[in-house]
C-alpha cells in the first residue's frame, strides 16, 4: 500500500516545474531522491542542483503547496547534499526537453572531469541550428549551473547546462 501512495506522491511532485527551467519538472531534473512515508508524515528527500541554488525556497514552497492541496498536510522536506546532485541524474528525455527549449544539455558524464580542478570546455552543439561552430562567452550564464555560449553560424546566444 505504501508503494501505491509513494507513486501517487511522485506523480503530484512531477507537476512542479523547475522554477528556472519551466519545461522540466523536479523529478525529471533528478532533485527528488526519495519519498518516505512514516505513519502520518510524508518526508521528501531533496537534493538541489547546486548547494546555493536560489530556487530552493520556491521548490520547497511548491512541494508543500502541491502535496497540501492533495491532502498531505504533514510534509517534511529533508535537503541532502551528499552525494551532490549530478547531471548524470538527468534522463535523455530531460536533456531533449532542454535542447528544445533552447538550452544546450550537458554533453558528457560527470565523471569525465573527475580529477580535473578546472573543468574542460566541451564542444557544445547549438540547440537552435545544430552547429558545432560555437564558443563560450562566459562560464556563468543566468544561473550558476549554466554557461553562456554563442553560435557563429546562426548568430544566436544560448545557454549550456554545465556538466557537474
Amino acid at each position: 500500500m505504501n508503494q501505491d501512495l509513494k507513486e501517487i506522491i511522485l506523480d503530484r511532485l512531477s507537476q512542479i516545474s523547475d522554477p528556472e527551467i519551466p519545461v522540466v519538472n523536479i523529478i525529471e531534473m533528478g532533485m527528488i531522491r526519495d519519498v518516505l512515508i512514516e505513519e502520518d508524515e510524508i518526508k521528501v528527500i531533496l537534493t538541489p542542483t547546486y548547494s546555493g541554488c536560489p530556487a530552493m525556497r520556491q521548490i520547497e514552497d511548491d512541494i508543500h503547496n502541491v502535496l497540501g492541496k492533495n491532502g498531505f498536510s504533514e510534509v517534511k522536506i529533508e535537503t541532502v547534499l551528499s552525494p551532490a546532485w549530478t547531471t548524470d541524474w538527468m534522463s535523455e528525455g530531460t536533456k531533449e526537453k532542454l535542447k528544445n527549449y533552447g538550452i544546450a544539455p550537458p554533453v558528457k558524464s560527470n565523471t569525465d572531469d573527475l580529477f580535473n580542478i578546472i573543468p574542460t570546455n566541451p564542444q557544445v552543439v547549438c540547440p537552435f541550428c545544430g552547429s558545432e561552430n560555437t564558443e563560450m562567452k562566459s562560464y556563468f550564464g543566468s544561473t550558476a549551473c549554466k554557461s553562456l555560449y554563442y553560435c557563429n553560424n546562426c548568430q544566436q546566444p544560448f545557454e549550456h547546462f554545465k556538466c557537474h
